[in-house]
């Protein structure tokens, strides 16, 4: 889970943590620029999202990331 931001350019940051037992904890940023072969599905994923917008990030089904 975590948060994405659409830059100007359509590039997407994705901000990701995730939590474990005990303490193991992880924090990720990937960024997508459109020609990336997982963008389209990652941004339908998001749902709508604008260039300078934001959005909140929800655990993604498996094969989509």
């Amino acid at each position: 889970m975590g948060s994405a931001h659409m830059k100007p350019d359509g590039t997407l940051e994705l901000r990701m943590s995730a939590r474990g037992p005990g303490a193991i904890a992880g924090e990720a940023l990937f960024i997508l620029k459109p020609d990336h072969p997982r963008y389209a599905g990652v941004l339908d994923h998001l749902g709508p999202i604008e260039p300078g917008g934001y959005a909140r990030v929800m655990p993604f089904p498996p094969g989509v990331f």
